[in-house]
């Protein structure tokens, strides 16, 4: 059941669509003029509003300029009697949802409202995936490591300069190239992440720029590449350590040339793309060895971000415990859980040599496994 309110300054149109729309099992509220309906969205909210467009003392078009003002998250419905295309089309551009005729039609009317109550229950559903994301790419702790990190962070996002994350395995290297990411000014454009240990490396080339049909032999049709992809927008190359020689050459043309060649073309593509990059080795010693390019290195090491290992920040254990104890809890549908005090201190005496991601799966197995308040003894049961 939704929340409508009905804006028109005839009795008769009030009345008419209070009955049907209580027969469709909403709740209705109607004003009869404008400043009655804005004294009570003082107080209430609604999930849809219907607004006549002639009314006395002040029309609906001043009052959907009202509503955009106060950022009102209802669909606007305007409804004119005296209607045409330039009215219809300022009513759209001003933020009204959609615009009807009287005398009303009943199904246009009751396929406007339910495809703005569809369209509410999205932006419901977007909000909390948001909130969701958010929470999982959040940089928790407050040891001066990790501050260090969110500073770094706070200056390096809004501008396009390259980046490089090291760090161990599972310390949280992702979140910092999405925090830059999110703060940045390509936000509105793609985020592409690429896993560069994870393709065979017959393969990366492909997978990085793209091929024509029939350059190789599965090529059955055109692929584009994930530089393509993130054109405008940002490119994470994570484990870059892992990437091919070969593939190393074409990623420099990139960076130096703004433009690429897909796998089997001759054909130059131009590309704005923003490199973010990390890996957990040590790249210098991989240039000695001959596995890594000095001159890729410097290309992408133009801001150098180290991320703490969690050793060497565990001041932050308990409030990554919080963290992945709320976030657990809300994921897996459980009610909500509590470390003690003992158990807090003896994760924080441990050695975590897989980092957060360790103490994740270890918080994760603790809120499955453990009772309600979890203590020592589930630790030593289940840690």
């Amino acid at each position: 059941m939704a929340k409508i309110l009905v804006i028109d300054d005839e009795r008769s149109i009030r009345n008419t669509l209070k009955d049907i729309l209580e027969f469709e099992k909403h709740q209705i509220s109607l004003a009869e003029n404008a400043k009655q309906a804005l004294d009570m969205l003082q107080s209430q909210t609604f999930d849809l509003i219907f607004s006549d467009i002639k009314m006395p003392e002040m029309d609906g078009i001043e009052l959907l300029g009202h509503f955009m003002e106060r950022e009102i998250e209802a669909p606007i419905v305007m409804i004119s009697g005296h209607a045409n295309i330039e009215t219809a089309v300022e009513c759209i551009k001003k933020g009204a949802f959609d615009f009807i005729t009287k005398p009303i039609d009943l199904n246009r009317l009751l396929i406007t409202v339910r495809n703005a109550l569809e369209r509410n229950s999205l932006v419901s559903e977007t909000k909390t995936l948001k909130k969701k994301i958010a929470k999982r790419h959040q940089m928790v702790g407050n040891s001066a490591a990790i501050q260090k990190v969110r500073m770094m962070i706070e200056r390096v996002a809004p501008t396009d300069a390259r980046v490089l994350i090291t760090g161990d395995n599972g310390t949280g290297k992702e979140i910092v190239a999405r925090l830059l990411f999110e703060g940045s000014n390509r936000t509105d454009a793609p985020f592409v992440e690429v896993n560069c240990a994870a393709i065979p490396s017959e393969l990366i080339e492909s997978e990085l720029f793209g091929h024509e049909k029939g350059a190789f032999t599965s090529a059955i049709k055109q692929r584009i590449g994930k530089f393509e992809q993130a054109d405008s927008g940002t490119i994470f190359l994570d484990e870059i350590g892992d990437m091919s020689l070969s593939a190393q050459t074409k990623v420099l043309r990139v960076l130096q040339e703004n433009e690429l060649t897909r796998v089997g073309s001759d054909k130059s593509i131009k590309v704005n793309v923003r490199v973010l990059a990390a890996t957990n080795k040590n790249l210098k010693k991989e240039i000695e060895a001959g596995n890594f390019r000095e001159d890729l290195f410097h290309r992408l090491n133009v801001i150098p971000i180290q991320v703490p290992a969690l050793d060497e920040r565990k001041e932050d254990i308990p409030l990554l415990i919080t963290h992945f104890c709320e976030l657990i809890c809300s994921e897996q549908g459980i009610q909500p859980k509590a470390f003690e005090n003992s158990a807090v201190e003896m994760l924080q005496n441990r050695s975590w040599t897989g980092n957060i991601r360790e103490l994740r799966n270890m918080v994760e197995r603790l809120i499955i496994l453990g009772g309600t308040a979890i203590s020592k003894e589930d630790i030593e049961m289940f840690g």
